[in-house]
C-alpha cells in the first residue's frame, strides 16, 4: 500500500471555526465571531502548526471554516508569519474560503505576498431573498465587489460555492444565478444541493412543515447546473465540483497532478487543471493533516478528530499536548471499501491498477458483486481498465457508496 512513513504528509487542513454569523443550515462547528477567543484561536494554532511541522511538506493548503477571511489583517499576518518560520509555505494549491462580506484588498495582499493561490468564495445565492433566507451576511452586490478585489489583487484560480434546492428557490432563479455566476469567470464552480441537518434550523423549519423537499425540482436544478457548466468550458470532475481546463488545454490529457501521480485513472477522462487538488487528495485516499477545533486528519492510515470545542481546544494546545479528541485506525479492508466509496464521487473513477497500489486490494475481487449490480442498475460503468459511476449513479452517488463500504 502506499502509505509511506518515511515521507512527510503534503496536504494541511485548517479550520477557522468563526463567523459573523451562523448560517441556517450549517452543521459545521462554527461560532459567533469573538475577539478575545479569536486572538486565543490563533496562539493555539501556531502551536500546533509547530507541533506537525516536522512532518509537512505542503503541496496543498486548505483554510476552511467557519469563516477564514472573518480573521483580521493582523491575526493573518502572525499565522502567515509562523508558516514561513516552520518553512510551510511555497504549497503548489493553496486555498482560503472567503465570505463576500470580509474581503477587503489589504487581506487579498497579503494572502499573494505570502503565496496563497486560490480563493474560494461562499456565495451560495445571487438572489436577496434567498440570501437572506439562508442567514447570510452577504448582499449581492457583495459578491461583484469581491470579486473585482481579488482579481485585482492577481487572483487567477477563484471558485464560487453555490447552493440549490433552496427552500423558496425556483427553477427561474436557480437559472439566472447560474447565468450570473459562471459569467463572473471564475476558474472553479462548486455546487450542492441544499441538506438538511440535525441541529440547524433549517431542519427544524423542515420539520415544523414550514416548507417541503420536492426531490423533482431538485434534480432539474442539478441537470440544469450540469448542462449550463459545460456550455461555459467547466469540466464536471466531481458529482458537485465543476472546473475549466486552463491555460494549456491542449495538454491536458498528459497532466498529472503530482500530489496524487499514481492515483490518476485511465477512463478516458482527464482532471481539468483547475481542479481543487487538495480535494482530490481526500477523494483519493491520500494523508492529510487536520488542524484547528472539530478538524479531522488522515496521516498513515490513521484517522484523528480534533475536540469540538475552541475554549478546550485551546487550553490543551496552550498546555503544549494535541488538541487531538479520537484517533481510529481502520482494518486495511475497510479503509480500502472507503476509498472506494470516495473515488467514486469523481466522473473518472477508479482505475484498477492505482485502486490496488493504493489500498492492496482489487475492485474486480473483493467488489465484483457491488459493481455488477451497480452496472445493472444502470449507475455505473466498467470496461477493462476501471470503474466509474454513469451520470445517473452520480446522482445516487450516496447510495453508491454505502453499497462500498466494508
Amino acid at each position: 500500500m502506499s502509505l509511506n512513513a518515511s515521507q512527510p504528509v503534503r496536504s494541511l487542513y485548517v479550520h477557522v471555526p468563526f463567523c459573523a454569523r451562523k448560517c441556517e443550515y450549517c452543521a459545521f462547528y462554527s461560532e459567533a465571531s469573538n475577539g478575545e477567543v479569536i486572538h486565543r484561536y490563533v496562539g493555539a494554532l501556531i502551536r500546533e502548526l509547530e507541533l506537525v511541522a516536522h512532518d509537512l511538506m505542503p503541496h496543498t493548503v486548505f483554510f476552511g471554516g467557519g469563516t477564514p477571511s472573518l480573521l483580521s489583517l493582523e491575526q493573518w499576518r502572525r499565522i502567515l508569519s509562523t508558516m514561513e518560520r516552520l518553512n510551510l509555505l511555497g504549497a503548489e494549491e493553496w486555498t482560503i474560503e472567503c465570505n463576500p462580506a470580509t474581503v477587503s484588498p489589504d487581506k487579498a495582499r497579503l494572502w499573494r505576498d505570502f503565496g496563497v493561490n486560490r480563493l474560494s468564495l461562499g456565495v451560495q445565492s445571487l438572489n436577496e431573498d434567498l440570501l437572506d433566507r439562508l442567514g447570510r451576511v452577504h448582499s449581492r452586490e457583495m459578491v461583484f465587489k469581491s470579486f473585482e478585489v481579488l482579481r485585482r489583487a492577481g487572483f487567477n484560480n477563484l471558485n464560487l460555492d453555490l447552493m440549490f434546492a433552496i427552500p423558496g428557490q425556483t427553477l427561474g432563479v436557480w437559472r439566472e444565478t447560474l447565468d450570473e455566476a459562471l459569467g463572473l469567470g471564475s476558474e472553479h464552480l462548486s455546487s450542492y444541493e441544499v441538506i438538511y441537518e440535525e441541529d440547524t434550523p433549517l431542519f427544524a423549519q423542515l420539520k415544523a412543515g414550514q416548507f417541503s423537499v420536492n426531490e423533482e425540482l431538485a434534480c432539474a436544478m442539478y441537470d440544469e447546473l450540469v448542462e449550463r457548466t459545460g456550455s461555459r468550458g467547466f469540466t464536471q470532475y466531481e458529482i458537485a465540483n465543476f472546473a475549466k481546463a486552463g491555460p494549456g488545454a491542449e495538454q491536458e490529457s498528459e497532466r498529472v497532478i503530482s500530489l496524487q501521480r499514481s492515483h490518476l485513472p485511465t477512463l478516458r477522462h482527464s482532471i481539468p487543471l483547475r481542479a481543487c487538488q487538495h480535494n482530490v487528495n481526500y477523494w483519493r485516499g491520500g494523508s492529510y493533516y487536520g488542524l484547528g477545533p472539530s478538524a479531522a486528519g488522515f496521516v498513515r492510515g490513521v484517522r484523528t478528530k480534533n475536540c469540538s470545542n475552541t475554549t478546550l481546544y485551546c487550553e490543551q494546545l496552550e498546555r503544549g499536548t494535541h488538541a487531538i479528541e479520537w484517533t481510529e485506525e481502520l482494518p486495511p479492508l475497510k479503509r480500502a471499501g472507503e476509498t472506494a466509496a470516495f473515488g467514486l464521487r469523481m466522473n473518472c473513477g477508479w482505475a484498477f491498477d492505482p485502486f490496488r497500489e493504493t489500498t492492496g486490494f482489487d475492485l474486480r475481487l473483493q467488489w465484483k458483486t457491488e459493481m455488477d449490480e451497480l452496472v445493472e442498475r444502470g449507475w455505473g460503468r466498467v470496461d477493462e481498465t476501471g470503474f466509474r459511476l454513469t451520470p445517473q449513479g452520480l446522482r445516487f452517488a450516496d447510495a453508491a457508496a454505502q453499497m462500498l463500504l466494508r
